[in-house]
């Protein structure tokens, strides 16, 4: 009975299952490495706006200019928009996903990040127009949502509370 057992389980998933499961396993493989990026830039863009803030000369405010675009449109948008896309894809391959509350908490919080990163979007306008009314205290506790949002999608993720 044992070794009956083993041998169905070790023969592993038929072929076109096989197929399926590397699919989605490379999609979920670079989805992270996307994910990864995206908080990076969700992280750095915040406090390039706190050193911004506190910028005193008119060289250290336009080089700050040009690093917040360039991090914004070179990094943070398309990690973005390849998170989402790679994400979506997983949920079509694997649909069972969304029928649990675990899914829906974490969707809701990566709404929630995609808001946050089209409010760095507005923020870096402001600055890019001389227009920033905020202090670098402002965006110490503005840097912090994100941090909030991974704890709260890891734990969701891994631990499939609900």
């Amino acid at each position: 009975m044992i070794k009956a057992l083993t041998e169905i389980t070790s023969t592993g998933p038929a072929p076109a299952r096989q197929q399926e499961t590397r699919v989605y396993l490379w999609i979920k493989a670079f989805h992270i490495m996307a994910v990864i990026t995206w908080f990076a830039g969700l992280f750095y863009l915040p406090r390039l706006f706190v050193y911004h803030a506190q910028a005193e000369d008119d060289v250290s405010r336009e080089r700050f200019k040009i690093m917040e675009r360039k991090l914004l449109r070179g990094i943070m948008n398309p990690s973005m928009v390849v998170t989402l896309l790679l994400g979506g894809w997983m949920l079509y391959l694997s649909p069972a996903w969304l029928s649990q509350g675990w899914m829906h908490a974490k969707l809701t919080l990566v709404a929630l990040l995609v808001v946050y990163h089209h409010m760095c979007g507005r923020i870096r306008k402001r600055f890019a127009d001389d227009a920033n009314t905020r202090s670098h205290v402002y965006y110490r506790w503005f840097n912090e949502a994100p941090v909030l949002a991974l704890v709260g999608i890891v734990i969701l993720v891994v631990v499939k509370p609900f």
